[in-house]
């Protein structure tokens, strides 16, 4: 039984018992936790992470239903576009209807350093550009996906044919291999080895 005062009177209000031990007990019991927010949640995927990822499950499943090769073929055929893109670039940008051989190694060290990359000119002559690299631009998602090697193979056969005419890609190490770099030889004369692209 509880009282109540209404106005100036005080009044019995006859309240069920049970009433008052549920109000008791609601107030005594601990708060419920909230729900994280989704937004919250730590997930760690970035607009980097995504298009990483789905390189990777895409070069996946071509070499997984096609096999390397053909994964291989159809991985260069978007390279060579991208190649022809960027070729036109940089010849607009530089004012020029072609590189030279140095542009051309300077070119394909800085394309890839625009998508985080970390190749290098080793060595450099008439006949040969050998470039390094000390950072994939795919990162970890590269490993083991061997296919996605032809993007770098592609892009620089494109542009080195296309200003100096002819050009033979060997990518003697990547990490993709399981190396711990990457070893790319443009040779810029026939050859028995290698991919080779013309102007």
């Amino acid at each position: 039984m509880c009282t109540v005062a209404v106005g100036h009177r005080a009044q019995i209000l006859r309240i069920p018992e049970t009433t008052v031990n549920e109000c008791c007990s609601m107030s005594s019991a601990a708060p419920v936790p909230l729900e994280p927010r989704i937004a919250d949640l730590p997930i760690q995927r970035d607009h980097s992470q995504f298009l990483k990822e789905l390189l990777r499950e895409l070069s996946g499943v071509l070499e997984d239903n096609v096999g390397l090769d053909e994964a291989e073929g159809f991985i260069s055929l978007v390279g060579g576009r991208i190649g022809q893109m960027m070729n036109r670039e940089y010849c607009a940008a530089l004012s020029c209807d072609s590189l030279t051989l140095q542009q051309v190694a300077d070119v394909l060290v800085d394309l890839k350093s625009r998508i985080d990359g970390g190749f290098r000119i080793e060595s450099i002559d008439e006949t040969r550009i050998i470039l390094v690299n000390s950072r994939c631009p795919f990162g970890r998602f590269v490993e083991g996906r061997e296919s996605l090697c032809m993007m770098t193979s592609n892009v620089f056969g494109s542009i080195a044919a296309t200003n100096l005419g002819y050009a033979r890609v060997n990518i003697v190490e990547a990490f993709a291999k399981g190396d711990s770099r990457c070893r790319v030889v443009v040779d810029l004369e026939p050859g028995t080895s290698g991919r080779e692209y013309y102007g």
